[in-house]
């Protein structure tokens, strides 16, 4: 498995402060998915913005990108400390030219070396088993019952969640917010 030292930051909205990572990421034989710290990610940017990875199991956002030389590997408006691996340490001080690191910016940890692959092959590969029928997304939402319309708000929810691009997002969202109009008329006829 090929390995880079990689930064890794949890994207947490707008304030670049989500916890950050300096470590060893694997690389699948494709190098569609990452490994790191008992965690799988796949892309979810595009050519512009390649570091955009998510959490395959929970679908968080995750920043992964090249280590810096000038350790400005956080946003200039980011805070908090970068938790670096304990194994890479030496390595990552040749790459940055340092003999020490600074202790109000760094946390020395050991993180989990394990690869998730087997789970991870068994969630992608998953046979589509629920109760519901597929047909279910090409009914007109007047036609479906109340949990049809909440499974399918669910799975339009996971899918915006990793939609590489914004036209597709903007059109599941826009399909969500139909059917999330059609269950709140239900509900509230139904309380009536």
């Amino acid at each position: 498995m090929k390995q880079e030292i990689k930064y890794i930051e949890k994207m947490n909205g707008l304030n670049h402060d989500g916890e950050a990572w300096i470590g060893l990421v694997s690389f699948s034989k494709s190098g569609k998915t990452l490994y790191f710290n008992g965690k799988a990610f796949q892309s979810a940017g595009s050519n512009r913005n390649p570091g955009n990875y998510f959490d395959i199991e929970t679908g968080e956002l995750y920043w992964i990108s090249g280590v810096k030389k000038n350790m400005q590997d956080r946003h200039i408006y980011g805070k908090g400390l970068i938790k670096i691996e304990k194994r890479i340490l030496n390595e990552y001080l040749k790459i940055v030219n340092r003999k020490i690191l600074p202790k109000n910016q760094y946390e020395i940890v050991n993180l989990i070396n394990d690869y998730p692959i087997e789970r991870i092959k068994e969630i992608e590969n998953e046979k589509y088993s629920n109760k519901f029928d597929e047909k279910l997304f090409f009914k007109n939402p007047k036609e479906l019952k109340i949990d049809e319309l909440e499974y399918l708000i669910e799975q339009l929810i996971s899918d915006e969640k990793v939609a590489k691009f914004n036209k597709t997002r903007r059109l599941i969202r826009k399909k969500r917010n139909e059917l999330e109009r059609e269950l709140n008329f239900r509900l509230l006829k139904n309380d009536k």
